[in-house]
């Protein structure tokens, strides 16, 4: 063996050394010279070589490609427009000043702008450049005055091939989609380009590149200042923002409070943005290399009164880590399950339904098929959808009324064996006894403790799944039902008489009474009986502050709980106390 490895050695090295010849290498001078641009003739290489100055100052020369300078000559507004969109651009940075979405308004009833311009003027703008490792550079990249040139797209057809180059100006700075926006900008080291190709879509076409000739700078393309509707006061935004991200792990989100410090999401990525309970700002990338970065930036709006807390803002960006240019598409719209299924059927998952995904989805679709079939109204879908829940849920709940009758029935037998030990300690062997004597009870006369509670526990994912379909759909926003109810996603902002009571909330209170008054209770505890009545005045203090949808459905489903009990108590009306509750007073423990 040792022979057989000293052998091949030897023809290893005869082969190196005899065989195999080398080409002759070039000088350095001619190969720095071709690089970005063509090599000098051999004269003038030999010219290059003789010149005074320090050794290989001409090959440093020559390696660095001169760029043209590429700069406009004042900031200018370029609009884009689409049946979906209005985009307002800046040639001053090539950013975004103004992305608004024409089917929806904000709370003001103005078309709904999803950049936040109080705090775009400190923070930065969207689809603006930063560069980690130089910030003076992304400082002086997003301030330059780029060169624009617009392209006019066929209908259907990519941002390639032959196309109509247009005029901006001549065009009074609007443009009509599909059309493909660039801005160039280059100082004669570092050159900048951003292409966006605009469809009919809420999608578009994005490609960012930094180079300083020889190759690409890894830069970001960020989205600061924040994202989403920000005519809502700041209390009610608060926690609301949020960045999502999806990958192999499926869908995750991370709150802005959850934001320490800035997170690096390495790719493959199958999206990642930023997201408010409406809409959503995603970035969608073609290459698995791409990553995203998320922060959190401290923002204090004009009307902000807190001074011991500071508002933050969430900033997403996406960047290359390899330095390659980035192209990716943006989706800028709302969080809807159709829209979100056409334009990716991962992004469905941004309408999260919750645990009970699996109930709250198809309530939302038979909720939808009742509005586009039966009323072109959401509160009334609402009510209609309230009565068919509960009429479905009719036979557990009588099931729950029947046990606690009987509950009710025998409660003076428990009621009088739990006197005879009730000065025994809870952990005195007797009081396991007493225990016994009550579970007798219950096998004599047929009662599961448990039948009223279980009907209820399998009714409580639906009622959890109602309220978080309700809670989340785009449909519901600024959706009115009658009279005073204008917006089903917000709270009741009605009052009685003048005082601060709003009427939806009050009338779900009055109404949750009526039906713990007619239901009957399976203790005759009076202080279990006080707790069940303060029950409705808890819940009212809860639903005051939660959307009148949501007060809506309860409301309703109190209403059809009355009729249902009226019914009841007329086809089974309580039985007499069982004859033994002399027997539970009889003897001693």
């Amino acid at each position: 063996m040792l022979i057989a490895f000293a052998l091949s050695f030897v023809v290893l090295l005869v082969w190196r050394f005899v065989l195999v010849k080398e080409p002759p290498r070039t000088p350095a001078k001619v190969e720095t010279a071709t690089v970005g641009q063509p090599a000098p003739a051999p004269a003038t290489a030999e010219k290059e070589a003789k010149s005074p100055g320090p050794p290989g100052a001409a090959a440093t020369t020559s390696a660095a490609p001169v760029l043209p300078v590429i700069e406009g000559t004042a900031p200018e507004t370029v609009v884009v427009e689409g049946d979906l969109y209005r985009v307002t651009f800046s040639t001053q940075g090539g950013v975004v000043r103004s992305w608004v979405l024409k089917k929806y308004k904000d709370a003001n009833e103005q078309p709904l702008d999803v950049v936040n311009h109080a705090a775009c003027e400190s923070l930065g703008y969207p689809l603006s450049l930063t560069l980690a490792e130089d910030q003076a550079l992304s400082t002086k990249l997003n301030s330059a005055v780029y060169v624009t040139k617009a392209t006019r797209l066929p209908v259907g057809q990519p941002a390639k091939g032959d196309a109509d180059q247009l005029s901006v100006p001549a065009l009074g700075g609007t443009l009509n989609a599909p059309v493909t926006l660039e801005f160039a900008y280059s100082d004669g080291k570092v050159e900048v380009r951003k292409q966006f190709s605009f469809s009919s879509g809420y999608d578009v076409d994005v490609q960012a590149s930094v180079s300083d000739g020889r190759h690409n700078l890894p830069a970001a393309v960020v989205w600061p200042g924040g994202f989403g509707d920000h005519s809502l006061p700041v209390a009610q935004q608060e926690g609301l923002e949020q960045a999502a991200y999806g990958g192999t792990n499926g869908i995750k989100t991370v709150a802005e409070k959850k934001l320490s410090a800035d997170q690096m999401l390495p790719g493959p990525l199958t999206f990642a943005g930023l997201e408010d309970r409406y809409f959503a700002g995603i970035f969608i990338p073609n290459s698995a290399a791409d990553a995203f970065r998320i922060g959190r930036q401290p923002w204090t709006p004009l009307n902000w009164n807190n001074p011991k807390t500071i508002p933050n803002v969430v900033e997403g960006g996406l960047l290359n880590p390899e330095g390659k240019a980035l192209d990716f598409r943006l989706f800028v719209g709302p969080k809807d399950l159709d829209v979100l299924r056409a334009m990716q059927p991962s992004l469905e998952g941004l309408l999260d339904f919750g645990f009970f995904g699996v109930i709250a989805k198809p309530l939302f679709l038979c909720l939808r098929y009742i509005y586009d079939h039966w009323v072109a109204n959401w509160g009334w879908a609402i009510v209609i959808l309230t009565v068919l829940i509960n009429m479905a849920m009719f036979p557990l709940k009588l099931k729950s009324i029947r046990s606690a009758q009987e509950m009710q029935r025998v409660q003076p037998i428990i009621k009088g064996i739990q006197d005879r030990y009730k000065q025994y300690k809870l952990n005195d062997p007797r009081k396991q006894k007493m225990n016994q004597e009550v579970m007798k009870i219950y096998q004599e006369h047929g009662i599961n403790p448990l039948g009223g509670c279980l009907p209820m526990l399998l009714q409580m994912p639906i009622l959890y799944a109602f309220w978080r379909m309700l809670d989340l759909p785009i449909e519901l926003r600024h959706a009115p039902w009658i009279w005073w109810v204008t917006d089903l996603s917000q709270p009741d902002t009605s009052h009685i008489l003048g005082m601060n009571i709003p009427i939806l909330p009050t009338l779900m209170i009055l109404s949750m009474f009526v039906v713990q008054r007619m239901t009957p209770m399976p203790t005759a505890d009076p202080q279990q009986k006080t707790m069940m009545l303060l029950m409705p005045l808890m819940m009212g203090f809860i639903f005051f502050r939660l959307a009148s949808g949501l007060n809506l459905y309860y409301f309703v489903a109190n209403l059809v709980g009355i009729a249902q009990q009226t019914v009841i108590n007329r086809m089974m009306p309580p039985k007499p106390a069982p004859l033994a509750t002399a027997r539970a007073g009889a003897g001693k423990a």
